[in-house]
Order: C-alpha cells, then sequence, then structure tokens
C-alpha cells in the first residue's frame, strides 16, 4: 500500500513512486515488510490487532507484497494531526476495505480496495488514522460512517 499525503494525490502519487524508486525504497524491497508492533483496537464487541505503520517508510510499504491476513488483524496508519489521506494498492496483493478515522475514532469514511489497483482512495474530510482490514471486514460487522472505534491511538 502506498500512502499518498496530499489534496492532489493525482500528481503526487507517481511523484511519490518516482522518488521511492530513486531512493532505492521500492526496489529494495524483496518481499513484504516484518510485522510492525501492535495495538489492540475495538470496534463494539469486535477486537482487532492492528500492527501500527508510524514512519513513512512503515506508512509507503504498508501491506505490499503480503499474501494473507488473520481475520481481525490490521494495520493502523497513524499521522501527526487530521489531514486529507489518499491511498491506492500498487503492489499489494490482498483486497482490503480501508476505513479513515477522527482522532476521536470516529469513522469519517470507508472505502474498498482491489489488489494491485492505482485507484487513489482518499479522505472526505481530514483524517488521522487510517485503519485497513481484510476486505468486508466493516461491513460485515455492521460498521458505517459514524460509527467509533475504541483504543489508545484515540485516546479511548
Amino acid at each position: 500500500m502506498i500512502y499518498v499525503k496530499t489534496i492532489r494525490a493525482a500528481t503526487a502519487a507517481p511523484l511519490l513512486w518516482l522518488l521511492l524508486s530513486l531512493s532505492g525504497i521500492a526496489h529494495a524491497q524483496n518481499g513484504p515488510q516484518p510485522k510492525l508492533p501492535t495495538v489492540p483496537l475495538t470496534a463494539g464487541m469486535h477486537v482487532i490487532q492492528a500492527e501500527l505503520a508510524i514512519t513513512p517508510m512503515q506508512q509507503a510499504i504498508g501491506m505490499m507484497q503480503r499474501r494473507s491476513m488473520g481475520a481481525n488483524e490490521g494495520m493502523l496508519f497513524v499521522y501527526d494531526a487530521p489531514e486529507r489521506l489518499c491511498f491506492w494498492m500498487r503492489n499489494t496483493l490482498l483486497p482490503l476495505s480501508i476505513a479513515f478515522v477522527a482522532d476521536d475514532g470516529r469513522i469519517v469514511g470507508l472505502a474498498d480496495m482491489q489488489p494491485l489497483d492505482e485507484t487513489s482512495h482518499c479522505t472526505p474530510e481530514p483524517a488521522r488514522f487510517a485503519l485497513e482490514m481484510n476486505q468486508g471486514w466493516f461491513k460485515k460487522r455492521g460498521l458505517k460512517k459514524g460509527d467509533r472505534l475504541r483504543g489508545a491511538p484515540f485516546g479511548s
């Protein structure tokens, strides 16, 4: 998963990929990034073990090249302040659903993303977090825009 932090996502995504390619990050990745530290989150009665993608490198690689993810596992992208976030699925093999989440844990947007697709999926409003789960995870649990996630990152 490539994270693109910009209002002009269509322009920035290729630029980010070019910068990653020139720096060697994109080509140096011979497989998925190692598992990251996790934090427990809850969505109603459901418990999620979310890997924390905090550094720009962790966020740039995200779920790329991973072939599987546990039923209640995900990746939480954490940013310093709320902003418009855009994600795409270059080199990402798993179908994913993404929840864009505000500081207080409120889901401000949801999207399904297809493997290896470079379509940008952006927040409808500024968000500080993005949580990627297996595709359909939120829908199967009846979670929608306005529902809240709980856990340490959200101050709850």
